[in-house]
């Protein structure tokens, strides 16, 4: 008997992991034409699900006033308001 693996699950699992754990990614790039350097572009991404972002301090404030709106916004009286 041989192992197998479920190949149909990969993608879900590799985005459920990402989400949960988050992955930064860093390069730098120098564009040059005969020998000579012409732009250098250095980039720096960070993917992750919001709440792995906010408990290490990224998007805290984005994040409180987003909720913040969310709250008012269902709170309000016109929210429960249908318009015919």
């Amino acid at each position: 008997m041989e192992p197998t693996k479920d190949e149909t699950h990969a993608i879900v699992e590799f985005v459920d992991v990402l989400l949960r754990d988050g992955a930064v990614i860093q390069a730098d790039v120098i564009v040059t034409v005969a020998d000579i350097p012409l732009i250098g572009i250095s980039l720096r991404a960070a993917i992750a699900g919001m709440t792995t972002m906010t408990e290490y301090g990224l998007f805290e404030e984005w994040d409180a006033a987003h909720r913040q709106q969310s709250e008012a916004f269902t709170t309000s009286p016109t929210a429960d308001r249908r318009e015919d």
